[in-house]
């Protein structure tokens, strides 16, 4: 049986420098109709409606074409650095969606964001706001550090989670996975980064790994059930995993988050788009994580749920730092997030996709709007023995 730890408002640290100010102004709408190459149902008149009323529905891209919304020239801060490596050449060849780059469309795998410079800055910045979130700590599973000789990170995205924990267990052997060579060159000597698509069988060797870790795997893997198995079956006995995840729910705890604004659309769209996706974006609501780490096999069950402030709205100085963080990496790249499940999954055009971001913008950096997101992570142990 899982043991669950009571939902707490979102842990975080010490007050940092004010709020990141909010990124720029909307760009300029793209033109109207085509993402990938591919035809989006366009309007009838650039501007217009597909019919009446899609003015009206707010699932609809059109709706937010005909809401007016003020400028806000306010600019984000800047942003990390990163880098990426060359690991394989066939897989270079990147499918281009509005000037933005996805994994290739010519391989099994898909994923749902871009995997360019922009979007590895907003990871960085997530990563550093969900180690606040830890109390600084990059996991909450019970290892031994020092016993412990290799560890497994599934959808290691840039690689940042992987390399400071290859740097905080020097003597360990840290593996990153993930379907898009975009890593680092320059990292410790005691992580590598491996092209392995988590969907499909593995290539590890059954019983290698002290530790397996997966982290915002959301909206990308169509059988959980199955990543879990695979997962028991890589990890040592005695071993352990950890699944950290969000769920795409913008919330408010005062009613500021109202279900026909853009964060209430925002839930509602993704809630449809896996109707059509076939992929979660809700795995915390749909309880993916424990029940698929229990049917897996694993025991000593832990599931810690944590409220995360969206923006600095708290009061709370470490609650602030980790809304400001968070804010920053989703102004960071809001179009990221959006560009492919709105436009490729639901049918949006490039200009009902742009509209509806400047009313998104709006809100969040509205200071009387309190909106959260759900986290939960869940840890658990591989039986020292099997059961016969």
């Amino acid at each position: 049986m899982a043991s669950t730890d009571a939902p707490p408002a979102a842990t975080a640290a010490t007050s940092s420098p004010s709020p990141p100010a909010a990124a720029a102004a909307a760009p300029s709408p793209a033109p109207e109709g085509k993402l990938s190459g591919k035809s989006s149902p366009k309007s009838a008149a650039a501007g217009s409606p597909r019919n009446p009323d899609d003015a009206l529905d707010p699932l609809s891209g059109g709706h937010w074409i005909h809401q007016p919304v003020e400028e806000d020239n306010d600019s984000v801060l800047d942003s990390i650095l990163s880098s990426t490596a060359s690991l394989s050449s066939s897989i270079f060849e990147y499918r281009n969606i509005n000037g933005r780059t996805f994994h290739s469309d010519k391989t099994n795998a898909e994923y749902w964001g871009p995997n360019d410079d922009k979007q590895l800055q907003s990871q960085d910045i997530i990563h550093h706001c969900l180690t606040l979130v830890l109390d600084g700590k990059l996991y909450l599973a019970p290892i031994d550090g020092a016993k412990i000789s290799k560890v497994l990170d599934v959808g290691t995205g840039g690689g940042l989670w992987a390399i400071d924990f290859a740097d905080l267990h020097p003597n360990t052997e840290v593996t990153g996975t993930d379907i898009s060579p975009v890593q680092p060159a320059w990292v410790p000597p005691n992580v590598r980064f491996e092209i392995e698509d988590a969907t499909q069988p593995w290539t590890f060797r059954e019983n290698s790994f002290d530790f397996v870790h997966m982290r915002y795997l959301f909206g990308s893997i169509p059988d959980w059930d199955g990543l879990f198995e695979q997962a028991y079956a890589a990890t040592k006995p005695g071993g352990w995993i950890e699944s950290f995840e969000a769920d795409a729910n913008l919330y408010s705890e005062d009613g500021t988050v109202a279900e026909d604004s853009p964060m209430g659309t925002w839930t509602k769209v993704f809630k449809e788009a896996k109707k059509k996706f076939g992929r979660t974006f809700f795995p915390i609501e749909e309880d993916v994580q424990r029940q698929g780490i229990e049917r897996a096999g694993f025991v000593n069950v832990t599931v810690k749920d944590i409220k995360v402030p969206m923006t600095g709205f708290p009061k709370d100085p470490k609650l602030k730092e980790i809304g400001q963080y968070s804010h920053l990496s989703i102004e960071q790249d809001l179009e990221g997030m959006v560009l492919y499940i709105f436009g490729e999954v639901m049918g949006w055009s490039v200009v009902e996709i742009h509209a509806f971001l400047a009313h998104f913008r709006k809100q969040m950096r509205d200071k009387n709007c309190h909106p959260l997101f759900p986290i939960r992570i869940v840890y658990a142990q591989k039986p020292e023995k099997e059961k016969d």
